[in-house]
């Protein structure tokens, strides 16, 4: 995978204290990553590094926006990103044998290391600030959907609540249970 050297940070002449980055994140940022669930994505990110001794304390704070698509309806939907994250950064002598470490908010460089590729964190941060469930929002009680998506979503409904599937009638017996 090809390294974005914007997002490399050589932490070695920074003085102890914190420290603002700020990143413009788009559509070409993800080529590196492959196809992604979403579009258009405009995403600002801001970099707090506080630089201790023997660690950093990252803090990730996302907004902008990214185009989905709606999980009812199948129409484009624009999300608004906004999240904060935390990572902390421990320095040691060897750090492949700190990597059993089960907490994901830590993760472990080499004493010699000069740099700190943040990338990945943006990537991962960015995914996970869009939520699982993407569907467009109600206003006054109604549905923004696709009025059309909508209607033959509930035909559909009435006609498969008329029938009983035969596929099911064997679990009924396991109900209150």
């Amino acid at each position: 995978m090809k390294q974005l050297r914007q997002f490399e940070i050589a932490f070695v002449g920074l003085k102890p204290g914190e420290h603002t980055f700020e990143y413009q994140v788009t559509d070409s940022f993800f080529e590196n990553y492959g196809p992604q669930d979403f579009s258009d994505c405009k995403a600002t990110v801001k970099l707090t590094l506080d630089k201790k001794s023997d660690f950093f304390l990252l803090k990730f704070e996302i907004g902008g926006s990214v185009s989905v698509i709606c999980d009812r309806c199948g129409q484009p939907l624009n999300l608004q990103l906004w999240d904060d994250f935390t990572q902390v950064v421990k320095m040691v002598e060897n750090p492949e044998e700190m990597e059993g470490d089960e907490d994901p908010e830590v993760s472990y460089i080499s004493r010699t290391e000069s740099h700190l590729n943040v990338g990945e964190w943006i990537y991962e941060f960015i995914n996970l600030s869009i939520p699982m469930q993407k569907i467009h929002p109600d206003v006054d009680g109604k549905s923004t959907c696709d009025p059309k998506v909508l209607e033959m979503l509930d035909q559909m409904n009435k006609q498969s609540g008329a029938q009983d599937n035969p596929i099911w009638k064997d679990l009924d017996k396991f109900r209150n249970n």
